[in-house]
């Protein structure tokens, strides 16, 4: 990581950019792939899945089988635990519920929202090096409590045309309608136009690597819509004197070890914090199997000496992390001042791991700066809001005059008839 001392505000914009991808361009390979399952449908991700992942596939439905020897393969132990995470997870998303909430807003005009279900869900989970199968828990829990219809799963499959045991298992936990071992470019094509075995979609969800991002747009261009830009993963923590240099070592890598593209930040008023959060990444990466995508990412963070406190917060307000960690004392103090993080964690044992899998809050967060105008994946991203009202004869009287004069103002006379009809009808009635 290299140390910044005390830079001046005019160099944080620099010092808060992320560092530049080798983005491909892949614009003619998504047109191409999404054009073939358009026309060949299932055809086509049977050829795709054999010439990017190298396996030939003759179903691409997980059957019961499949689903039910995943469960016997896993520990009792793993099951427990994805258990745990999985009440907590609902505990928590169960609280977003929104109440039906009639307003009076003009005597005789009531108005309220209520909530709707996206019917149809598609939820893509990679599989490569690391199976996400926490991402299963933390899509698949706030789809069924916002009541979709249907929820579907794809993932690429291994190199024997298996999906991961934790995949499935997790998958079937959490009552996802159909499992499909198809990934990358493929998936979200089909996806987003359905073939004979998957359905099209109305929103895609999940993270995934510049192939399954740049299919993610062009599932956007066509009309489906999705959860959220993605970008590399990332965290930022601010850190006082008091801070356990140890733990903030182990935060910091946990989110370097995502891929060689992550980039972790911290921020601190001491230099012997830092001095020794550095010492601490290096004992510990020394440890940790996926030490050699951690030193490349490594290479692209940074540690920053800051003169206050409430410099750090604003410079991570600029930089807008996917990820916060307040590692100081009484962060509640500071909590007034985040404007721009996708999840926050207060105090040092809030470490961002717990976030990841099972203290409740979804894991599912913007990255690249977009949490300045983007949230976290919530039981909203699953739900449409539609408004009602109701207006009565005393209401329309009321508010009449009121509109007639406002379209009348916009020269939209059709408007202003609407409700001119209505109040003569009602005064002839008398």
């Amino acid at each position: 990581m290299k140390i910044h001392k005390n830079p001046s505000k005019e160099q944080w914009q620099t010092l808060a950019k992320r560092p530049e991808l080798n983005a491909l361009d892949l614009t003619s390979l998504v047109a191409t792939v999404f054009t073939d399952v358009q026309n060949k449908g299932d055809d086509s991700l049977k050829k795709y899945t054999l010439e990017f992942d190298k396996v030939h596939l003759e179903n691409l439905l997980a059957n019961e089988e499949e689903i039910q020897n995943a469960g016997n393969v896993l520990s009792d132990e793993l099951k427990k635990a994805i258990q745990t995470a999985k009440n907590n997870i609902e505990i928590f998303h169960s609280s977003q519920k929104e109440i039906k909430n009639p307003i009076e807003t003009t005597e005789g005009v009531i108005c309220w929202r209520e909530n709707r279900g996206i019917e149809k869900v598609g939820i893509y989970i990679p599989g490569g090096s690391a199976p996400l199968f926490s991402t299963v828990l933390m899509l698949g829990i706030p789809a069924q409590l916002a009541d979709c219809k249907e929820i579907i799963l794809c993932s690429p499959p291994d190199k024997n045309g298996n999906l991961h045991p934790a995949i499935l298992y997790t998958a079937h936990l959490v009552g996802i309608t159909s499992i499909y071992k198809v990934g990358g470019i493929q998936a979200i094509a089909a996806m987003s136009i359905g073939t004979e075995s998957i359905p099209k979609v109305d929103k895609i969800f999940g993270p995934g690597n510049q192939y399954v991002t740049a299919a993610k747009k062009q599932a956007q261009n066509i009309g489906i819509a999705i959860d959220m830009p993605a970008g590399p993963s990332e965290v930022l923590v601010i850190a006082d004197k008091n801070a356990n240099s140890t733990y903030i070592a182990a935060d910091l890598l946990s989110q370097a070890e995502h891929g060689k593209d992550s980039q972790v930040i911290l921020l601190s008023t001491n230099y012997e914090i830092i001095e020794k959060v550095l010492i601490d990444i290096t004992i510990q990466t020394e440890k940790l199997p996926r030490s050699e995508i951690i030193v490349i990412a490594l290479e692209n963070s940074k540690a920053i000496l800051m003169n206050t406190l409430d410099e750090c917060i604003e410079f991570s307000n600029l930089y807008a992390p996917e990820h916060l960690i307040l590692a100081i004392d009484n962060p509640e103090k500071y909590t007034d001042k985040i404007q721009h993080a996708g999840s926050v964690f207060l105090g040092k044992y809030s470490c961002e791991s717990a976030g990841d899998y099972a203290s409740g809050t979804n894991h599912t967060l913007p990255t690249n700066g977009f949490a300045k105008n983007y949230s976290g994946v919530s039981l909203d991203s699953f739900v449409k809001k539609i408004t009602f009202q109701h207006i009565s004869e005393n209401g329309i009287q009321n508010l009449g005059k009121t509109i007639e004069i406002m379209a009348e103002a916009e020269e939209l006379l059709a408007h202003k008839n609407a409700v001119t009809i209505r109040i003569q009808s009602l005064e002839n009635k008398k």
